[in-house]
């Protein structure tokens, strides 16, 4: 890559290196471009020079293994285009089954209340908040980084239904009960090697992290919710493919009745739910 080399050239370059729908992205986000047909449209114009060095910064860390996300500072989700750092998880496709199944039971035509606990870049919540605009929506975290992220998510795309408070799961939340709770809790266990691997590596290990077998976070979820659930109300829950069956235990031993697994769009479990009685 040379200070005088063409769109085309510069991601003919790239290629060698890393995936090229990454390069090509990467290379948008140095030209301060959003379109890739643009990138078609003017393959053979120079690279300025200091879209070569934003570029060529970008290049070398996501060869490092550094997600795109981070280095291009956002990812899709659901309907939104979301800003996201390195204090948030990377919001991914499964959990958005976590945002179908809260909507199938939550009312467009009647006011709500719901809390999302661990929000981290708001994703989860900023979806229900944008299908939902009557719910009153709550989302906690213990990142104060975190909160901000998902606070300037909330404002950049007009969403005003949705408290941010701090706090460790339910401790913002006393005395409050909910129509409906949904987290993604941590739910890897401590000493398991993907932490070390891929995107992993450089996502906030306390969001990904929980115990011995990865399920401390889903017990304290589970034991404290009864108590922040109007009767009726539903808990749900994501968590790992093999976690299904411990999670369904978890919420059938918290009081929950109606509990189901859910599974992903690649047929793994992904979602545990249960109900309170009403």
């Amino acid at each position: 890559m040379t200070p005088h080399s063409s769109i085309r050239q510069t991601l003919r370059t790239a290629r060698d290196r890393i995936d090229v729908a990454d390069a090509e992205l990467l290379l948008l986000h140095a030209l301060q471009r959003h379109d890739r047909a643009w990138l078609f449209a003017h393959a053979d114009d120079p690279v300025p020079i200091d879209a070569v060095d934003r570029f060529a910064s970008l290049l070398a860390r996501r060869a490092d293994g550094e997600p795109l996300a981070y280095l291009i500072g956002q990812r899709g989700f659901w309907s939104l285009d979301l800003a996201v750092t390195p204090a948030t998880l990377i919001p991914r496709p499964e959990t958005e089954l976590l945002v179908e199944q809260a909507l199938a039971r939550l009312p467009a035509d009647r006011i709500t209340r719901v809390a999302d606990l661990g929000t981290g870049s708001g994703a989860i919540v900023l979806a229900i908040a944008r299908e939902r605009p009557l719910a009153q929506l709550v989302a906690t975290d213990t990142s104060a980084d975190a909160l901000v992220v998902a606070a300037a998510n909330a404002r950049a795309h007009g969403i005003g239904n949705v408290e941010f408070r701090r706090g460790d799961w339910w401790s913002p939340l006393a005395g409050e009960r909910f129509d409906l709770v949904v987290s993604n809790p941590p739910y890897i266990a401590d000493d398991d090697p993907h932490l070390r691997q891929g995107d992993l590596r450089f996502e906030p290990r306390n969001a990904l992290a929980s115990g011995r077998d990865g399920l401390d976070a889903i017990r304290v979820i589970a034991a404290a919710a009864p108590a922040h659930l109007l009767p009726g109300g539903w808990l749900l829950l994501e968590h790992g493919w093999e976690q299904g069956e411990a999670a369904s235990a978890i919420l059938g031993a918290a009081g929950f009745g109606d509990v189901a697994t859910l599974r992903d769009m690649e047929m793994r479990d992904r979602v545990t739910l249960g109900r309170i009685a009403s």
